[in-house]
């Protein structure tokens, strides 16, 4: 891929950030207004977490992916070492927290705002810079991609846990499957239900469970095995 073809993935990406969060916030508003601050407490759909943690795991998954790429030299070992701390027991571990006297319009403000973290990084990122992640060494796009998943399930979780609906853009969401999973099968349902089973949160006829354990290639694609 040329240098300007990657420039424009990296673009073409940051606006996915932009438009997922935008959607994300905009089923997840009617939720935040005042006197719905107990509703947070309830389970995020299948996961233990709170709503409330849930929605701070979302934003800090945002904010971390942009910081992999934001160092002059980024990291190719390891991840940035901000201090990741659990606020509860069983809770995600976050760098970033949001404000409780600001409401749960507040946290969505903190999603907002990490959203707009990633999708500033990875616009100017070089598209030859690669970073660490578990998952694979990426590039730019590839950890957008990451923030368009976390951003389209955690959002499902949100959902069910609020009692919102929650329908995401399919384009959207097989460029997703095409980036980070490109061996799941694709025949076999529409691109959302594929995602879903393919983070865990959903079964597909045929195939194996991956509630227990599932993972991305966050590589980009001339460098996969």
């Amino acid at each position: 891929m040329s240098g300007a073809a990657a420039e424009g993935e990296g673009a073409r990406w940051a606006q996915d950030v932009r438009e997922v969060v935008a959607r994300a916030l905009a089923t997840l508003a009617p939720a935040a207004g005042t006197g719905n601050a107990a509703t947070w407490s309830a389970p995020a759909g299948p996961l233990a977490w709170s709503c409330w943690e849930t929605a701070e795991h979302l934003a800090d998954d945002l904010f971390a992916y942009a910081a992999q790429l934001t160092p002059a030299t980024a990291p190719v070992d390891d991840d940035v070492p901000f201090r990741w701390e659990s606020a509860t027991d069983g809770g995600p571990a976050n760098t970033i927290r949001a404000d409780p006297k600001h409401g749960p319009a507040g946290l969505l403000r903190v999603i907002d705002a990490c959203g707009g973290l990633l999708a500033a990084a990875v616009r100017v990122t070089p598209p030859e810079v690669r970073a660490h992640h578990t998952f694979g060494r990426s590039d730019a796009a590839g950890f957008a991609a990451m923030g368009v998943v976390e951003t389209l399930v955690h959002t499902d979780d949100l959902a069910r846990g609020l009692g919102l609906a929650w329908s995401p853009p399919e384009p959207l969401v097989a460029r997703s499957l095409d980036r980070l999973f490109p061996d799941v099968p694709r025949d076999l349902a529409p691109p959302w239900l594929t995602l879903r089973w393919a983070t865990g949160r959903a079964a597909l006829p045929g195939l194996p469970d991956r509630s227990g354990g599932w993972r991305w290639d966050g590589r980009p694609a001339a460098e996969r095995g």
